[in-house]
């Protein structure tokens, strides 16, 4: 080859390749987690301010007393709700007879008979409707009744 030629294509390889301390760097296989933490903070806190919204039932004052046991609120219980208004509540839905709440409630527990019914009475509703809706479903043969209370803090 003649010299002209030679340094033509060293000119050339010159411009197509780039001197090696230009190189670009190499790739990285390192993961970048900080997105993925901003994701997971954010759906924490979305589910810590939702959860207590997700109550079943009508919002009422239970009454409290000293031997309160918890039981979770799972979804596997027909909840009742008394308010101070003499209004019956199952689920969220109002019903106005309580001989109704009765027929409902034994529909639902022939559908599911392992589901307990959980009464909750407001603290300032009348004693009389929930002995007569507890006199109602024992009538009907639902034995499996609970009567929702809050826990009696100390010093109250």
């Amino acid at each position: 080859m003649s010299d002209a030629r030679l340094g033509r294509l060293r000119a050339i390889r010159a411009i197509v390749r780039p001197p090696s301390d230009t190189a670009r760097p190499g790739v990285r296989s390192d993961i970048n987690v900080t997105p993925l933490v901003d994701v997971v903070l954010v759906l924490l806190i979305i589910f810590m301010v939702v959860t207590p919204l997700i109550a079943s039932g009508v919002a009422v004052d239970l009454p409290r007393t000293r031997n309160h046991t918890r039981s979770p609120d799972d979804g596997k219980q027909l909840v009742v709700s008394i308010t101070t208004d003499k209004r019956f509540y199952l689920g969220t839905s109002r019903i106005d007879d309580m001989h109704e709440v009765a027929r409902r409630l034994t529909d639902a527990h022939r559908r599911a008979p392992d589901k307990p019914v959980f009464i909750k009475g407001d603290a300032r509703s009348p004693y009389g409707q929930a002995r007569a809706l507890m006199q109602a479903l024992h009538e009907a043969d639902i034995d499996d009744v609970i009567l929702g209370t809050e826990e009696l803090k100390e010093g109250q």
